[in-house]
This record gives structure tokens, sequence and C-alpha cells, in this order.
């Protein structure tokens, strides 16, 4: 996009990846109550790729091809099943808050990976992504992180598989063109988190609180069918730091849902990597490439 300003479709579409998505981690908390984190996630998925799938046939556009379908299983594996798995296991034994805030590195690992591609950010980019990924640094110094180790194994396995699923659906993998590709992506990722959630023994049962129930419901449709589209979508129409800018926005909200809602502890120390989160956000887009 070489423009200046950016279009009122992509501000929206930033606004649902940085407020919705911000909002979504408690929740998935919340639902935890009631869902093991595979099932959860899987389930979210599944349902969410087949009402939008279906929605595209209904307006007439055609099923994926062989090609695409396997792009879609392999990205969907990797961004969801990686990604959005790791995120909910991570979340049994760490705060929402703080799980997010750790996910403000993955704009730092896109840019590591398309490195040797030849594409490299503008300096305020860089500076931003490099005082993001210190406020991260910051807060995982505190002692939530050093007593859950499988929490920060598993929150580190999503982000480099959210990384790596997010370079290859720009790079070499490609998804059917439009709503059908992303579609065809959540019920990929969905079907393989199911499949984790099997193999692993997670309990399967639908009577589960009604609040979880709930929360589950927020998560296909907010989270899923409006958010994730809506971060597919800047994927394809801004750089890479713009797209990637929800990491550091959603640690606040989510610290703060966490706090007032979740009633979660977060130290004074925890709050100032929060403000150095939010400098490198203001460095980021201030040298965004549109």
């Amino acid at each position: 996009m070489n423009r200046s300003t950016l279009s009122t479709r992509v501000l929206v579409c930033i606004a649902a990846t940085w407020f919705v998505w911000g909002s979504t981690y408690l929740v998935i908390r919340l639902a935890l109550v009631g869902f093991p984190p595979f099932f959860l996630m899987g389930t979210r998925f599944v349902v969410a790729g087949s009402l939008l799938m279906g929605y595209c046939l209904w307006r007439g556009s055609v099923l994926p091809t062989k090609r695409q379908w396997f792009s879609a299983l392999v990205v969907g594996s990797l961004m969801l099943g990686g990604g959005m798995g790791g995120t909910a296991y991570a979340e049994l034994t760490i705060g929402s808050g703080l799980v997010v805030a750790f996910i403000a590195i993955t704009p730092l690992l896109i840019t590591l990976v398309h490195l040797p591609l030849g594409l490299r950010p503008r300096r305020l980019e860089l500076a931003g992504i490099c005082l993001g990924v210190v406020g991260v640094l910051l807060l995982t110094r505190g002692a939530t992180y050093q007593s859950s180790l499988g929490g920060l194994l598993a929150i580190c396995l999503g982000c480099v598989g959210w990384t790596m699923g997010t370079v290859l659906s720009q790079r070499s993998l490609r998804l059917a063109p439009g709503a059908m590709g992303f579609a065809s992506e959540m019920l990929c990722g969905g079907l393989v988190l199911l499949c984790l959630s099997a193999s692993v023994g997670e309990h399967w049962s639908l009577i589960v609180p009604q609040g979880a129930w709930l929360a589950w419901g927020y998560l296909v449709v907010f989270g899923s069918l409006i958010a994730f589209n809506a971060y597919m979508y800047l994927l394809g129409k801004v750089s890479n730091g713009v797209a990637t800018s929800y990491t550091y926005v959603n640690p606040v909200i989510a610290l703060g849902l966490g706090v007032t809602v979740g009633h979660e502890s977060i130290s004074p120390s925890e709050w100032q990597a929060v403000a150095v989160i939010l400098a490198g956000l203001i460095l980021l887009l201030s040298g965004k490439r549109v």
C-alpha cells in the first residue's frame, strides 16, 4: 500500500486485533474453568471455520484446491495448533496478562526470520520492536514465569509456531483467496488441536459451567471470526510491524482486565515494563511502512 495514511478498513482491523484480542486472553482463562486447553481451542476454531466456510459457500465461493488445503494445514498447525494451543496451555499456570505480555516478542521473531529473505525493517520499526522486547524481558524476571517452567516453555513454543505460520503464509504457502482461506486455516488448525487433545488424553465433556460456555462463544465469534480474520487481512495489506502491533497493546488491555476483572496480582515493576512496551509501540507506528 503506497499511501501515507491508513485506510478505514485497515484501521478497523487494527482496532479488532488490539482490543478484541486483548480481551480474549482473560476469556480463555475463564473458559478453562470448564474446558481442557487443547479441546477448548480445537472446538473454537472448528466451529468458527465451519461457520465461515459455510458463509463463503453460500456467497458462491469455491472450495480450496489440494495445494491450498495443504497450505491451510501447515499454517493452521503452526499458528493455531502451536500458537493458540501453547497460549491456552500456558494460562493453566500463568496469569492471562503475563502470558499476553510475553507474546510481544513475536514481531522480533518475525523480523529475524525475514532477514535472510532480504526484508529489513526501518530504523524506527526496529527500535520499537527491540524496546518492546526489553519490556517483555522485564516482565519475565518476575516470580510467576520462574515458577512455571511448563508454562514458559508452552508460550515460547507458541510464539515460534505463530511466527513461522505468519511468515510461511506470506511467503510460500498461499491460502485460498479471501475469507475461504481463513476458514480452511481455522478448520485445519482446529482439527490438529483436537487430535492433540485426544493424544494427551484430555477429557471431552460438554457439561461445563454456563460461564465457560459464554466464554467459549465469545472466543468463537469475536476472537476467531472477527479478530483472527482481521489479522490475516492485515498481513496482506500493511508491514509486519503494523500487522503485529497488537502484541504491544494486548498486554495493556490484558493486564488491565486481569487486575480489574480477573483479580490477578500485578507488581509495580510489571506495570513499569508495560510502560516500556507502550514506548516501543509508539516507535513502531512512527516508523510504519504502509
